[in-house]
C-alpha cells in the first residue's frame, strides 16, 4: 500500500474565481481540508512554505490547528526553507505541534528553492558564515536542528532559577522524543540525497531536480531514490527509511474536471534554469481520464519506488473540490495501481 498525501502551496488571491481571497481563508481552508482527506482515507496532509509571498509560510501554527482537529492523518511540510530558521526556535515550535497532533508530524525540510526576493533571509536576520554559500548555511541549520531533536541537554543551568532544574545541562523544551525519526530532507540532487541519508532524514525528492544524465524526469529521480537507499543502507541505520515523490494529477471523471483542465496534461518535462544551480528539469504534469492516466503512472518509475506519493491540489478552488479531486484518484486509480 502506498501512502497517498495531498500538498498545497496554499495560495490567495482577491481575484473573483478564487475561493480564498484573504490568507485567513487558506488557512482555515487547509484545516479543513486536513479533516475532508480523512474522513476519505487519505494518508497526509501536507503544505508548502514560501516567504514574501501570497502564499502559506508560518507552518506550526496551522499543523498545530490541523492537528487538534484531525486524529490520523499525517501532517507535514514541503518543504521549510531552513536558510530562513532559528533551528532552536524551530525545535520548540516542532516539539509543540508534534505533541498537540500526538505524534503524526512529518516535517520536510531543505536549503531552500528560488525565492520571491533577492536573499530573502537576510531580512530574517542570518548571513551566510565566512566561506559559506546560503545552501551551506541551510544545511547548517538543519544539522543543529537534528541534533538538538535528540534531547540531549546542552545549556548550562542558572544556579539560582526562578523554577527548580532537572539535574545536568538543560535540553529544550517542549521535546518530541520520536520527531528525530519523522524529518524529510527535500532533495533536489543525487548529491544531497545521499548526504540526507547520511544523516538519517527521509527523502522527499523534490518535484524539480538537477538535470544531471539527460534522461526523462522520472527516470532521473528514480535512480536519486535508489542512490538514496543505497547511502542509508551505507551508513547503518536500522529503521526503514520512507521516500515521497509530488505530482500533479487529475483524474477527469466530470464534466468540471474537463471544464477546468482540459482533456490533458503536460507531455513531456520542463526543462530550465536555477540561476547558478544551473540546468533543472519538471516532471509532467498528469491529466486524463482514469483508465489513461492509470496507463501513463504505471510507468513512472519513482512513483514505483516512493512508498508516499503526495499530490498537489489547487488550493484556490476551494476544500469541496479539492476533496473531490484526491476522492477521484483514490476510487478510480489507485486500486488499479496496487496503492490501495
Amino acid at each position: 500500500m502506498k501512502k497517498i498525501g495531498f500538498l498545497s502551496f496554499g495560495h490567495w488571491t482577491s481575484g473573483p474565481h478564487s475561493l480564498t481571497h484573504t490568507a485567513a481563508d487558506v488557512l482555515l481552508q487547509s484545516i479543513d481540508l486536513a479533516q475532508a482527506m480523512e474522513d476519505l482515507g487519505a494518508d497526509g496532509a501536507y503544505f508548502r512554505v514560501h516567504h514574501f509571498a501570497r502564499q502559506l509560510a508560518s507552518p506550526f501554527p496551522l499543523l498545530a490547528a490541523a492537528g487538534a482537529k484531525t486524529r490520523r492523518i499525517e501532517l507535514g511540510t514541503a518543504v521549510i526553507d531552513m536558510r530562513y530558521e532559528n533551528p532552536l526556535y524551530m525545535v520548540e515550535d516542532a516539539g509543540a505541534a508534534d505533541l498537540i497532533a500526538g505524534g503524526r508530524l512529518q516535517l520536510g525540510i531543505s536549503r531552500g528553492s528560488p525565492e520571491q526576493v533577492i536573499d530573502g533571509w537576510r531580512y530574517f536576520g542570518y548571513q551566510p558564515g565566512q566561506g559559506e554559500t546560503d545552501a551551506d548555511m541551510g544545511r547548517r541549520h538543519a544539522q543543529v536542528f537534528l541534533e538538538v531533536l535528540k534531547g540531549k541537554g546542552f545549556a548550562e543551568p542558572n544556579p539560582r532559577p526562578m523554577f527548580p532544574n532537572p539535574p545536568g545541562l538543560l535540553r529544550l523544551e517542549p521535546l518530541s522524543d520520536t520527531l528525530r525519526d519523522r524529518i524529510w530532507w527535500g532533495a533536489g540532487s543525487n548529491a544531497t540525497a545521499a548526504w540526507a541519508a547520511q544523516l538519517g532524514m527521509n527523502l522527499q525528492s523534490s518535484t524539480l531536480k538537477a538535470d544531471e544524465t539527460g534522461e526523462p524526469f522520472h527516470v532521473q529521480q528514480a535512480a536519486q531514490i535508489r542512490g538514496y537507499r543505497e547511502a542509508w543502507k551505507a551508513a547503518g541505520h536500522t529503521r526503514e527509511p520512507r521516500v515521497s515523490v509530488s505530482r500533479n494529477i487529475v483524474a477527469l471523471v466530470s464534466d468540471l474536471d474537463r471544464h477546468y483542465f482540459g482533456d490533458g496534461g503536460e507531455d513531456a518535462d520542463q526543462v530550465g534554469y536555477l540561476g547558478e544551480a544551473g540546468r533543472a528539469i519538471f516532471g509532467k504534469s498528469y491529466v486524463n481520464e482514469p483508465e489513461r492516466l492509470i496507463e501513463q503512472l504505471r510507468a513512472d518509475e519513482a512513483i514505483a519506488e516512493a512508498d508516499t506519493l503526495l499530490i498537489t491540489v489547487p488550493n484556490q478552488f476551494g476544500v469541496d473540490y479539492n476533496a473531490h479531486l484526491i476522492e477521484a484518484i483514490l476510487k478510480h486509480v489507485a486500486p488499479a495501481l496496487g496503492w490501495r
